[in-house]
């Protein structure tokens, strides 16, 4: 195979890829959201060149040697720009073959469980609460996450008190019903307050604790799941592979969470998920929002052999994202009795709006 022609269509939340190969065929990815009109370019400037116009049996290595000629730079703008190529050659190669890529990669079509993922921290825990209760009632979530702490917070709370009231508010809320919770700190916590608030959320049933420490202090986050029986995970920001590596080695977390269009694409994804499954560990990825992020995850849970029990799903609305509406022709993301689906359509079964491309900023490379 030869790409001969690599595209974006960008604005600073999102941006899209689609390269052509020398049959003439075409796919769609995606680079990775926030700054993704920055990626774009570093994707023309950085990628494009090492890419184009070389003929290539095993894209994983094509890609592999595209970051090693960019040695100087690595880390995550090289990686979410190779994600761009990685996953729209992967929709290539499926309508090539007319199947989705999720049986590509081994897996087939079919459903997913999802847990509805709140990205919010301005939001009272009863009104936490209520948003979720009607989201089981309507959609039939029965999953959920919610916000402790603050982002990179240094151990600080959203407001006083607000961890302190959400954590027994959630679990009341389900209380006696077949419901999972999960919580997320987003790099909140020093070891002891992480562990503290882990004690709280094991004391109320919530069994999954993201990110309590900063995530780059590996050692801070070991000492924590050391100490807690519940589920620590992470991972989502790491795109470098020997940090990944040193995460599962160290046991940091117990359930590692890539997110495909941070760590570089598909291919990267299943060499994190296969350092995870040597370890015994299961893969629940991050995506954490309704670009094409959560659709290239669903295709990749639907195969990958040590895949947690379910899809992380955003729940926000045009309040919070509204760059994530409009985006596609058909909807990929309908949610009945708490799933969603990988449907038989070749690729990734969703195409572009003609109206979000034509307001985006276009680039174009091509083969010499």
């Amino acid at each position: 195979m030869r790409l001969t022609r690599l595209e974006t269509f960008s604005t600073p939340d999102v941006g899209f890829v689609r390269v052509t190969d020398d049959t003439g065929a075409q796919g769609w990815g995606q680079v990775s959201t926030y700054q993704s009109d920055i990626t774009a370019q570093v994707l023309h400037r950085q990628i494009a060149p090492h890419v184009l116009g070389k003929t290539f049996t095993d894209a994983d290595d094509l890609f592999d040697r595209a970051q090693e000629k960019e040695h100087k730079f690595p880390g995550s703008y090289i990686a979410r720009a190779i994600a761009g190529v990685d996953t729209a050659l992967w929709d290539l190669k499926g309508k090539r073959a007319g199947k989705p890529v999720a049986e590509l990669l081994g897996g087939s079509a079919g459903p997913l469980r999802c847990y509805a993922s709140s990205m919010k921290r301005d939001i009272t825990p009863k009104d936490e609460a209520r948003r979720f209760r009607q989201l089981r009632d309507a959609h039939g979530f029965d999953a959920f996450k919610f916000r402790i702490g603050a982002e990179c917070g240094r151990g600080r709370d959203e407001w006083e008190g607000r961890t302190e009231e959400i954590i027994p508010t959630i679990a009341r809320t389900f209380e006696g019903e077949d419901v999972t919770l999960l919580a997320d700190a987003n790099s909140c916590y020093g070891p002891a307050a992480a562990i503290h608030y882990g004690r709280m959320l094991q004391d109320n049933g919530i069994t999954h604790y993201e990110e309590p420490c900063p995530y780059w202090e590996l050692e801070q986050t070991a000492e924590v799941t050391a100490a807690l029986d519940i589920d620590v995970t992470g991972g989502e920001q790491d795109c470098w592979l020997p940090t990944w590596r040193q995460m599962i080695d160290m046991r940091a977390v117990n359930v590692v969470q890539p997110d495909v269009l941070y760590v570089g694409g598909i291919g990267r994804m299943f060499r994190v998920a296969e350092m995870a499954e040597a370890a015994g560990m299961v893969v629940t990825p991050h995506a954490a929002n309704l670009g094409l992020v959560t659709l290239f995850t669903m295709h990749f849970l639907r195969a990958v052999p040590n895949a947690g029990p379910y899809l992380e799903f955003s729940i926000e609305e045009a309040d919070y994202y509204p760059w994530q509406y409009g985006l596609y022709r058909n909807d990929p993301y309908k949610v009945v009795d708490g799933k969603v689906t990988v449907t038989e359509e070749p690729g990734w079964g969703v195409e572009i709006s003609d109206e979000w491309l034509a307001k985006s900023d276009y680039r174009v490379s091509e083969a010499a």
